[in-house]
């Protein structure tokens, strides 16, 4: 039987690519979406570009910032977040706000001490490399991560997100 934490299973297959441009991450997403692959199957973790006061856990929706319709202000990344209907922001320690959806973001709630390490290895993970992907998420860039439980499918999502413009895609 899987072990299932609150990230997610955790030994399930996963596949993470990262993005330097919210368009480019838009479209892998509708392109993940477009195999068959359910939301609730699907990740993302960016840095908000506003300096605001958000309470961890709080659903997006601060000044200037609409989900239905993906509109934002300031350079947050609502446009990327419009295409996921779980997206919100968690206020992170260190970090500040972060746009999260999906299976990664119930553990970064769950986690919010350890950051997104923390819930990146709560999503099964391993600590070097969620660091590293923590790193890459706090200078500005976009994780795209998505689970299933055939192999092919990941295969076939890998090269969604390199078509689409990953610079870093792995499987996990």
């Amino acid at each position: 039987m899987p072990k299932f934490t609150i990230g997610g299973a955790k030994d399930m297959p996963k596949v993470l690519g990262l993005f330097n441009d919210q368009e480019a991450a838009k479209s892998a997403i509708s392109s993940i979406k477009d195999l068959g692959i359910s939301e609730d199957k699907i990740s993302l973790v960016a840095k908000n570009g506003e300096d605001q006061d958000i309470e961890a856990g709080a659903e997006m929706g601060a000044e200037g910032q609409n989900l239905v319709d993906g509109t934002t202000t300031g350079g947050a990344i609502g446009g990327v977040a419009g295409v996921l209907a779980s997206a919100g922001l968690l206020a992170i320690p260190g970090l500040g706000p972060v746009l999260a959806a999906g299976p990664i973001a119930a553990g970064l709630t769950g986690a919010a001490a350890g950051g997104v390490t923390g819930g990146l290895v709560d999503y099964g993970i391993d600590q070097q490399e969620g660091e590293r992907y923590a790193g890459e998420v706090e200078g500005g860039n976009i994780l795209v991560a998505v689970e299933d439980t055939e192999q092919e499918k990941i295969n076939d999502i890998a090269a969604k997100l390199k078509d689409a413009g990953s610079y870093d895609v792995a499987t996990h």
